[in-house]
């Protein structure tokens, strides 16, 4: 069973992160000749005030 881990930044549109699942989904199925059903995609929000970028967050880069 494929499991496939996706962090993204925190504010996408739930229909662009069901985008991604479903698009996800077809690409390793048909790579991997795995049954859609048996591939799991997760995906992780992670705010912006824990995700940096050379030493600094996205928020402060952001807010500069």
């Amino acid at each position: 069973m494929p499991i496939v881990n996706i962090q993204l930044l925190e504010g996408r549109p739930e229909e662009k992160i069901k985008e991604v699942i479903h698009n996800v989904t077809e690409v390793i199925s048909a790579t991997l000749d795995a049954p859609k059903e048996n591939v799991r995609v997760l995906v992780s929000e992670v705010p912006k005030t824990h995700w940096g970028i050379g030493g600094t967050t996205v928020s402060d880069k952001q807010n500069q």
